[in-house]
């Protein structure tokens, strides 16, 4: 079974980045989709985005052109750059493993914080 590590969450101004990492140990992730979701204060969970084991990538329309999903299937690592952050994006971010493209999870890390202040 794998385990998800997530990572790089924090505290910063609106319109500034941070790049989430999405560490897996356990077995190699390579073949699996990945993907990210989130949950605010008060909120229902939220999908993020998604990558396929080809790289096939989709985004939810609130982050499109601003979040971009990666994979290093050598480090066995997803990441997440988010730029031009909002305070609307505050949440506990978390990487899972997909099971149904591109938003139904399977499992999942322990989350991440990233608190975005205007």
């Amino acid at each position: 079974q794998v385990q998800l590590v997530e990572s790089g969450g924090g505290l910063v101004q609106a319109g500034g980045s941070l790049r989430l990492s999405c560490a897996a140990s356990g077995r190699d992730i390579k073949f699996d989709d990945m993907g990210w979701f989130r949950q605010g204060p008060g909120k229902e969970r939220e999908f993020v985005a998604a990558i396929t084991r080809f790289e096939t990538l989709r985004y939810s329309d609130s982050v499109k052109g601003r979040f971009t999903i990666s994979r290093d299937n050598a480090k066995n690592t997803v990441f997440l750059q988010m730029n031009s952050l909002k305070p609307e994006d505050t949440a506990l971010y978390y990487c899972g493993k997909v099971v149904g493209w591109p938003d139904k999870f399977g499992s999942w890390g322990q989350g991440t914080q990233v608190t975005v202040s205007s």
